[in-house]
């Protein structure tokens, strides 16, 4: 006779990676700012994932285990074919990468992200779009967090038949304002408009 099983184990919590990318660039830089994102997205949005982030190669078949990756850095990225090509299908297959110029990244990250998609161009997102409209609203779009060279925060996306694959913030610092508190010295309502802004891309990575 079969015995049933009344209890059930928990689901695992959702986990989210850092890239880790060659070409030299600090791909480990921030490192307080993601398990900080994280908890507050727990928090404030209910979400269950994981509290540690995983760290994944570009290359990597592990890439598809992860619905979210975070990319950051100030210098050089290089990805080679292969790589480009695991990217490529990671994005295409669902997954969602969130670019975070920390300073330095753009012509490298600009330059990779062709080899991913030669067919596409990084596109400015209207203040309307839905990734700044909730679950917290930004109707300015992107943050300041620290300046760089006195230029705007501006969110640039590679879209797809429609869909947002990747999501690149530029000239605005979001991961540092992740961080603890004493690694900057933000001001506390500037790391709290961070970590909304940042709760609003894994949400809207999570919902597409």
């Amino acid at each position: 006779m079969l015995t049933l099983c009344t209890s059930f184990a928990p689901a695992p919590a959702i986990k989210i990676a850092k890239l880790k990318y060659n070409g030299g660039g600090d791909w480990y830089a921030n490192k307080t700012a993601l398990p900080n994102l994280i908890a507050f997205c727990n928090k404030q949005l209910n979400m269950q994932i994981s509290p540690d982030e995983d760290i994944v190669e570009v290359g990597s078949a592990e890439l598809f285990n992860y619905p979210f990756v975070h990319l950051t850095g100030h210098g050089n990225i290089v990805f080679s074919e292969l790589e480009a090509k695991n990217l490529r299908n990671y994005l295409l297959a669902g997954g969602f990468l969130h670019a975070d110029d920390n300073y330095g990244l753009d012509k490298f990250f600009r330059r990779e992200m062709k080899k991913v998609f030669p067919e596409l161009s990084f596109v400015e997102l209207p203040f309307n779009h839905a990734i700044y409209q909730k679950p917290f609203q930004f109707n300015n779009g992107l943050p300041k967090v620290h300046e760089h060279d006195n230029k705007p925060s501006q969110g640039f996306g590679l879209i797809y038949e429609g869909r947002l694959l990747c999501f690149y913030s530029y000239e605005c610092d979001l991961g540092n304002g992740w961080e603890d508190k004493e690694v900057h010295n933000d001001p506390e309502p500037v790391r709290q408009k961070a970590l909304q802004m940042g709760a609003n891309i894994v949400s809207y990575a999570f919902m597409k």
